[in-house]
């Protein structure tokens, strides 16, 4: 409870209701700098192509194995309000870049942990927030000048395995590749003016287990988790016109509370002679317009069912609005909502429609559709821990090699560019003065953690590697980082360690406002007591 003391005989007032607890200065900084380290350390060993897996349970028993860094923070339950706001940096590092989230976390630890021993030499914080800003903007300045540009599919491969390396998946990341290459290709759009745009919600991705991850294979049209309604239609259409309907194929109900009352025998059989009737005008009219596929987002009636049979039509109920939008932009068909409007120009093109046993599910595939804007991934693996985790490790690869294509610019890998900002910032730092300069060399120590800890994570002497990093830049050699495979330095250009510039770029800008907003807080009111985040300490071990 907070209390202010009142003198002269008064009364105490009092501030903050019972419960309440209060943490100021220097012990508030302290604690959450020690919960955003605990947070860093948690994933760091997780870095680059030597890293480890965490395997994280929940309440439920529910498994996963993992060492994509957003996913890790994502299962792990933290209440400890700052390290929450480390937790938004690896999710703002996914959502923007889909890869690099260790590598922002990892860094925003560390200059937290700088920052603290500037403290310790008092500097004020605010000044250390001033530097950071300051080595933050300079740094990504200077990441245009180590850039280079994407010029060949190549290269873009090169991305991918990068991305893949160190994760469960980069024992086939040259298949894996080429199939994230083949597909970004696919539906990326590239206007007139040169402008480049990936919406990756156009790669549709199935998993399955069963069978190895180089089961795994690119559609050139849409794989659809579902299965013909009528074991009497055709499993396979080839030259398929596909009709996409967006509503029932089913008789009407009214919209009010009606009552039909029969009187007479002949009056049942002839209603239901006119309900059947019209659905069969309805199979009539898909089957007048050319279409030998039915894609429906409703339901599809039993009689209707038969009638499609009968007529040879190929038929699919209930399927997702967001496949219907991809099959709409993989074969060029038009989504109706009235089959009274369905017109032959209407009708999707795929060469090929068949129903497929995969695992222990059929599923329905879509393929041969000319210039298909949306395309499919059905990916495979032994278990279900497996395809998720090959699943993560996808997602990731696809995403950089997007921004790579997106943006044409990329950097070398294996720790080069971190050491070569940091030996920049150390200049840089010489010609600002004032103690904004000691914050910009704790700025430019700190990027040097990811080459420190990719040797770290290889069992190599993170000392002598960092002293071997920089004698190597002071030659020039700008893009040699740490050769995690035999140990010292080596040229990531020749090795092809290749990661996109806006990785790097927002990776540094998010963990140094992150570093930044914990640095700025001396005061921290917790309404209640947090259990397991308390404001004495943090326990973190994994």
């Amino acid at each position: 409870m907070e209390v202010v003391r009142m003198y002269g005989g008064q009364a105490p007032i009092f501030i903050l209701k019972e419960g309440t607890d209060r943490v100021r200065g220097k012990s508030a900084q302290s604690n959450n700098i020690a919960a955003a380290k605990a947070v860093a350390d948690a994933v760091r060993s997780t870095l680059g192509p030597k890293g480890m897996d965490k395997m994280l349970v929940d309440s439920m028993g529910d498994v996963v194995i993992t060492n994509d860094g957003a996913t890790i923070l994502k299962e792990m339950d933290i209440e400890h309000p700052a390290a929450k706001m480390i937790i938004e940096v690896a999710k703002t590092q996914e959502q923007h870049c889909y890869d690099g989230t260790t590598s922002a976390v990892v860094i925003a630890g560390e200059l937290l942990k700088r920052s603290e021993d500037l403290i310790e030499q008092n500097v004020h914080p605010t000044v250390i927030c001033h530097g950071f800003r300051l080595a933050s903007e300079r740094a990504v300045e200077l990441l245009e000048k180590h850039s280079t540009s994407v010029t060949d599919e190549d290269t873009l491969a090169e991305v991918a395995k990068t991305a893949l390396t160190g994760k469960s998946a980069s024992a086939v990341k040259a298949f894996l590749a080429d199939i994230c290459v083949r597909a970004v290709r696919s539906v990326g759009i590239e206007e007139d003016d040169g402008e480049r745009s990936v919406d990756i919600d156009d790669i549709k991705v199935e998993k399955r287990q069963g069978g190895s991850i180089k089961g795994s294979t690119l559609i050139d049209g849409i794989i659809l988790d579902k299965e013909r309604v009528h074991s009497g239609m055709p499993r396979s259409v080839n030259d398929a016109k596909i009709a996409l309907v967006n509503s029932a194929i089913e008789v009407k109900k009214t919209e009010v509370d009606a009552k039909i009352q029969i009187t007479d025998p002949s009056m049942l059989a002839k209603f239901l002679e006119e309900e059947e009737g019209y659905l069969k005008g309805l199979v009539d009219k898909l089957h007048t317009s050319g279409a030998n596929v039915l894609v429906c987002q409703k339901g599809i009636d039993d009689i209707a069912q038969h009638y499609l049979a009968k007529a040879g039509l190929f038929a699919i109920r209930r399927a997702k609005k967001s496949d219907m939008e991809a099959l709409s932009k993989a074969t060029g068909g038009r989504i109706v909502t009235n089959i009274d409007d369905l017109k032959s120009d209407d009708l999707g093109n795929a060469a090929k429609v068949d129903e497929r046993k995969i695992g222990d599910s059929d599923m329905v595939f879509i393929t041969g559709c000319p210039e298909a804007k949306s395309v499919s991934v059905l990916l495979r693996g032994g278990t279900e821990h497996v395809v998720d985790e090959l699943r993560r490790a996808f997602d990731d690869a696809v995403g950089v090699i997007s921004v790579a294509w997106e943006d044409g610019s990329v950097l070398t890998g294996g720790g080069s560019v971190m050491a070569a900002l940091s030996r920049d910032l150390r200049i840089y730092a010489e010609g600002v003065g004032g103690r904004e300069q000691m914050a910009i060399e704790a700025f430019a120590g700190a990027l040097e953690v990811i080459p420190r800890t990719l040797s770290e994570n290889a069992g190599l002497d993170p000392v002598n590697t960092i002293i071997e990093l920089r004698k190597a830049h002071a030659e020039g050699k700008g893009t040699y980082g740490v050769n995690v495979f035999e140990g010292g330095v080596m040229d990531m250009k020749e090795a092809n360690v290749i990661e996109p510039l806006r990785v790097v770029e927002q990776a540094i800008q998010s963990a140094t406002e992150t570093a930044v907003m914990i640095l700025r807080i001396d005061d921290v009111i917790s309404s209640k007591a947090v259990s397991g985040a308390g404001m004495d300490g943090m326990d973190f071990d994994m």
